[in-house]
């Protein structure tokens, strides 16, 4: 049995989510490491569709820009998510811009490297399929969210998915670095209004400031609250 065989086994016998740092390691996917400051610009729309990413730490947002120069945040992307997977599927150019919200780590791999993966390691890329398939249900809760959802629920959406709500088993979560002006630009709105809605939360115990912004669970309340 040759050693990727036996990884593949290995990793489709763990059940439970998907892992994908995991994933990338345990076949020997080859990327390159690249380090962004905050609003560095990971690719353009328009520019060539060459690779799959993956952030490995920190924050990405994906935006599209209409022809009258009107942007619109698509996505807010977070540590252990793929992205640019339409180079995947034959999309030659990038139909949005992906932007680090934060200091970030993400690893590039190149397409042809990735497709030789997927098609070599089954089970790996059906749990990969699977994850891609979650990653995209949650942009389109995104866009129902932009759509339909004030602007308070909307940052307080925004929040909670920034600080990994769901995700570890703790009743907070701290933001390093993510200015106002940014989460005006994620929910559509104005860094008044943003400042506005902050403070409120303070005042109502959802966040603290403390080295960061610490994101109390109880934010949920904002969301669900009709």
């Amino acid at each position: 049995m040759s050693p990727g065989n036996k990884n593949s086994k290995r990793i489709s016998k763990k059940k439970g989510a998907f892992h994908a740092q995991a994933f990338l390691d345990s076949v020997g996917v080859k990327r390159t490491i690249k380090e962004l400051k905050s609003a560095e610009i990971v690719y353009s729309q328009g520019d060539a569709a060459k690779n799959v990413i993956y952030l490995q730490e920190g924050g990405v947002k994906l935006s599209v820009v209409s022809e009258i120069g009107k942007e619109a945040v698509v996505a807010i992307l977070g540590a252990g998510d793929f992205f640019g997977e339409g180079s995947l599927a034959g999309q030659s150019v990038r139909m949005g811009t992906a932007t680090a919200i934060t200091p970030s780590t993400v690893l590039v791999i190149e397409k042809s490297e990735m497709l030789k993966v997927l098609h070599e390691q089954h089970a790996l890329s059906d749990r990969f399929i699977s994850f891609m398939l979650a990653r995209n249900i949650r942009i389109e809760e995104d866009l129902i969210d932009q759509l339909f959802n004030s602007s308070e629920k909307r940052l307080a959406r925004t929040l909670l998915l920034l600080a990994h709500y769901g995700k570890e088993d703790q009743p907070h979560g701290v933001l390093h670095k993510v200015s106002q002006e940014t989460l005006a630009e994620m929910i559509g709105s104005t860094r008044s209004r943003v400042n506005f809605f902050m403070n409120k939360f303070r005042k109502l115990g959802f966040i603290k400031y403390n080295g960061g912004v610490q994101i109390n669970t109880s934010l949920l309340s904002v969301v669900l609250h009709d």
